[in-house]
């Protein structure tokens, strides 16, 4: 089966068992303060598993795209990728333990076809101190999964991972017993970390063990003659984790059985596939093998010569395109950090490769065309993506001559933090980079690098800190008159650019004085007169139909997931947020629903006292695929 046939055939699977197929949740979460990016499958499903009713049922299934920036420096095996999909399905406390574990054994071993004598399961093995009993229940249901097959399992307990390389597998072992590190789910980790109040269970993961002949040598050596399923050695591999959420912590310290309990089941989609490959290395499956044979012709070498390289290409273009069709674009902060390093690792890599410059516009359109069928919105914006993307690679080409050429100059027998530091503040040129620099021409690290490096990245920040102290929160230099109405036609003609250029364009920053507006979004292309034109009109026309102003305070997740308010990208809210909605007196809806802490007029009507109209008087790139705008009244 080709990936997106394994993809597609979970989805059916569960569908044909009640469970309704909702479309994946954005990489950047609108309704999540705690992280940049959606990095599992049941990030966005949280609020569902923590009792709150999800309105296509209590059955789900999915295939959500996540993206994991902290693995970032794993990616050049054969199976770590910072961009995945998950598969996942969950009961929102319906079927348990004896419906779920046999459902994925039978999609794995019927449908995809997994060998059944290749699959090892681990589960809870209990933990007496918070009276939490050990998951027999679940060792039980694959005893007889097993049975069924034909296949003889035996139980081995190897508690804590590091015990396992002292005791190893036992002759005939398949299912195994771990400690809460490795098989038991909370927010916060093991029990003892638990709040009062806060819901947890044991989990049950499945591995898939390759034969010794889809191995090379060098992974073998990684082996150790004691490894066991959970440990890293590479000779197996997880492939799915089912979730049971039934316990719930007490003020006294102690649990209770949930009333609901839920399941949780998350797959790894490319991991799946590998398996089903018969090879351990990912980026062979038909999602990744297609970039990399696209690597091979642009470069004229094999893969098995710069595997690292084009595994690190394939997985962060990938990702990049992902983040870049969801709407974040590269620069020096946040989500566009992220973005920004990620592609231009994969130019670094690039450059060993001796790809030429605008590589990235030959190879977006490969990924684009892997996922045009099941992922639409990625074809869509396919032109927005590689204008963005583009324009990053040939600004960071430009950085990496300069850096280059400089790097001898300011490096010397060792590297130090202040070579680092003024490569970086001086040149542009990546702290990461210059250390992977020095590595690869054997130059030694000082061993206070690092620290020196933080002291002054520390004193860079305090002397930006005191140059922008006068600055307010929200944008607003003052809240005078001037001030609040402008601040009220920002959110005017907010709303007017998402009608006239799209639902993609989102505020990047604003900046108001008594003078003026200025306001910074996302979008990939110059505005054109006419459709400055046109943001002109619809701003005026609303202020003629004198909408109310008004505000109100939700809870943040209903605001953002359930009401449709918009607010800044990247920005973190609290558990409500004050929503100001402007509408007219007879409208069905409002015109603007936005996320802000004020002030504004209470009326539209008052921009236009003296006679005034809105007017841009200046549209202008801000930075790559951010576009600035300057407006007053007059």
């Amino acid at each position: 089966m080709t990936t997106p046939e394994i993809r597609a055939a979970y989805l059916k699977f569960f569908a044909d068992r009640g469970h309704a197929v909702i479309p994946r949740a954005l990489l950047v979460p609108y309704n999540d303060a705690t992280t940049l990016f959606t990095g599992s499958g049941m990030q966005p499903l949280l609020p569902y598993l923590l009792g709150q009713e999800h309105s296509a049922g209590t059955r789900l299934v999915d295939s959500q795209a996540c993206f994991r920036a902290e693995d970032i420096d794993e990616v050049g095996d054969n199976r770590h990728t910072t961009f995945f999909e998950m598969l996942g399905n969950w009961s929102l406390g319906e079927y348990f333990k004896a419906e779920q574990l046999p459902w994925f054994f039978e999609f794995l071993t019927s449908v995809v076809g997994l060998e059944p004598a290749k699959l090892y399961v681990t589960a809870f093995m209990g933990d007496p101190k918070n009276n939490i009993a050990r998951d027999e229940e679940a060792a039980e249901i694959w005893t007889k999964l097993f049975d069924a097959k034909g296949i003889k399992a035996e139980i081995g307990v190897i508690g804590a991972e590091e015990h396992g390389y002292k005791r190893g597998m036992k002759a005939g072992e398949r299912i195994f017993y771990y400690d809460a590190k490795k098989n038991w789910w909370s927010r916060a980790g093991i029990p003892e970390n638990m709040p009062a109040g806060e819901p947890g269970g044991p989990d049950s993961e499945v591995f898939y063990r390759f034969d010794d002949s889809e191995h090379t040598d060098d992974e073998k050596k990684q082996w150790g003659e004691l490894c066991h399923p959970n440990c890293d050695c590479g000779r197996f591999m997880e492939i799915g984790n089912s979730v049971f959420m039934q316990y719930i912590k007490r003020d006294d310290g102690g649990f209770d059985e949930l009333p609901q309990r839920n399941v949780d089941f998350g797959g790894g989609l490319e991991r799946i596939a590998a398996a089903a490959n018969g090879d351990g290395d990912v980026f062979r499956i038909s999602l990744l093998w297609p970039i990399i044979e696209q690597l091979e012709d642009l470069s004229g070498t094999a893969y098995n010569q710069n595997s690292a390289a084009m595994r690190i290409i394939a997985d962060h273009l990938r990702a990049a395109v992902f983040l870049a069709t969801d709407g974040v674009a590269p620069s020096n902060t946040q989500q566009g950090y992220v973005l920004r390093r990620l592609v231009r690792r994969a130019i670094r890599q690039a450059l060993s490769l001796d790809l030429k410059e605008d590589f990235l516009e030959t190879i977006i359109p490969t990924i684009t065309e892997l996922y045009r069928d099941d992922f639409p919105e990625v074809a869509s914006r396919e032109q927005i993506v590689i204008e963005v993307l583009v324009a990053e690679e040939r600004k960071f080409r430009r950085t990496l001559e300069k850096g280059i050429k400089e790097f001898d100059k300011v490096v010397g027998a060792k590297l130090t933090g202040e070579a680092v530091f003024k490569l970086s503040d001086t040149y542009g040129f990546p702290a990461e980079l210059t250390v992977e620099e020095a590595k690869d021409r054997d130059i030694k690290l000082d061993d206070n690098w690092k620290a020196d490096l933080d002291k002054l990245m520390t004193a860079q920040k305090e002397r930006s800190r005191s140059a922008t102290a006068g600055q307010f929160k929200g944008g607003l230099v003052d809240h005078s008159e001037m001030s609040t109405m402008y601040h009220t036609a920002t959110h005017l003609m907010y709303q007017a650019l998402r009608d006239v250029l799209g639902q993609h364009v989102v505020q990047r920053g604003s900046n108001i004085t008594p003078e003026r507006l200025r306001f910074d979004f996302s979008h990939d292309a110059k505005v054109t007169p006419e459709q400055i034109a046109e943001v002109e009109r619809i701003v005026n026309e609303q202020i003629n139909n004198d909408l109310v102003v008004s505000f109100k305070e939700y809870p943040t997740k209903v605001a953002i997931g359930e009401m449709g308010a918009i607010g800044q990208f990247g920005d973190r809210y609290d558990e409500t947020v004050k929503v100001y909605r402007m509408q007219g007196k007879d409208a069905a809806q409002p015109f603007s629903f936005e996320i802000c802490g004020g002030p504004h007029v209470d009326h539209a009507s008052k921009l236009a006292e003296g006679g005034k109209t809105f007017k841009i008087i200046k549209e202008e790139s801000s930075s790559s695929g951010v576009r600035r705008i300057k407006a007053i009244l007059q």
